[in-house]
């Protein structure tokens, strides 16, 4: 051992290290990468341990002089693949007593450049869409149609049409932008859900009539008080309410239902539970888990005809967890679908 005080001093790191002698040999592991690269490759060479040219040859290269530097080590498991960044530094002037291999997870930072770049094509084929089609009505209107005063009567209606679902798409990108943002700050404001619910239901009235659909309204005869938002709890409601109003089949009935209770586990003690029901054909159990990622539908063509952005249950999704509470997503399908929204009350 070239000096005992290394094992000691690596072992006290709990992200995986290797410490490697003048001869290339695996003379010190700690905990944390022996879980990683297997406990046998105590005293093996490296190149047998780690096999990824990359970082074979910068190592290599340190060994002949050089200063060490940064590579990539990818790991496959049953869980998915890990990326790990591997700083490797000489120990010694001239690697005269080994090298030292620090290995950092930075798998979640792959994940997150994957999710921006999933989300700029999803925002860009949502907004190409409408735009394609407005242009296209341009193009129209200022050739065969322009002077055919109800053709252009007629592609005037859909630019608009077209407009507005990309203010729609806008106003909801701005919309979980702000949410995103606020997440970790938990709101404070006593909120009375039993007048969120009934001002929701006075709100939606119009369109429940329209599609011939009846709003009902459970549980919210006495107070119902709970810390938070009120702006973004509405917001809440209104969304899952709109969802089923849409979704929910005409003529069927949508109820709102207000509960309390106690919870154990994670919400642990007081709470106040939201239930928008509705009596739709359902959703298949294989949809359930991805309903609230961003731009996600079980349907595009028909959500796109409903002018749904793909991005209500999203906005929903960060508001109840700014609130510290829970969504819960139940169907049957040919029965319909409830979202619940569960508050603590303390």
């Amino acid at each position: 051992m070239t000096n005992p005080l290394i094992p000691r001093l690596i072992s006290a790191v709990p992200a995986p290290m290797l410490f490697l002698d003048r001869g290339g040999l695996i003379e010190a592991a700690n905990p944390a990468a022996e879980a990683l690269l297997g406990g046998w490759i105590r005293g093996r060479n490296h190149v047998a341990a780690l096999r990824q040219p990359a970082l074979l040859a910068l190592i290599e290269a340190t060994y002949a002089g050089g200063r060490g530097g940064e590579a990539r080590f990818v790991q496959t498991g049953q869980s998915g693949q890990a990326v790990f960044r591997v700083t490797v530094t000489v120990i010694g002037d001239g690697g005269a007593e080994g090298v030292l291999l620090h290995f950092e997870d930075v798998t979640h930072l792959r994940e997150a450049e994957e999710m921006r770049r999933d989300f700029v094509a999803n925002v860009s084929h949502e907004l190409r869409t409408p735009l394609t089609a407005i242009l296209g009505f341009i193009e129209t209107l200022r050739g065969p149609a322009k002077g055919d005063t109800a053709a252009q009567d007629r592609f005037l209606a859909i630019m608009e049409d077209e407009a507005r679902r990309m203010n729609r798409i806008v106003s909801d990108l701005l919309s979980l932008s702000r949410v995103e943002g606020q997440e970790r700050m938990r709101p404070d404001d006593p909120v009375a859900l039993d007048d969120l619910l009934r001002s929701v239901a006075a709100a939606l009235k119009p369109q429940a009539a329209e599609n011939g659909n009846a709003l009902a309204i459970e549980g919210a005869d006495n107070p119902v008080m709970v810390r938070g938002d009120k702006d973004q709890l509405q917001q809440v409601v209104l969304n899952l309410a709109e969802n089923a109003l849409k979704y929910g089949g005409t003529g069927k009935t949508v109820t709102l239902r207000l509960s309390e209770g106690e919870e154990t586990g994670s919400l642990k003690g007081a709470v106040a539970r939201i239930e928008v029901i509705d009596q739709g054909e359902g959703i298949d159990p294989v949809h359930l888990p991805r309903l609230t990622e961003r731009f996600y539908r079980v349907d595009t063509h028909r959500s796109r005809a409903m002018g749904g952005t793909g991005l209500g249950l999203a906005i929903v999704k960060h508001i109840v967890n700014r609130h510290r509470g829970r969504l819960k997503i139940t169907s049957v399908k040919g029965e319909g679908s409830t979202f619940a929204v569960t508050l603590p009350k303390g």
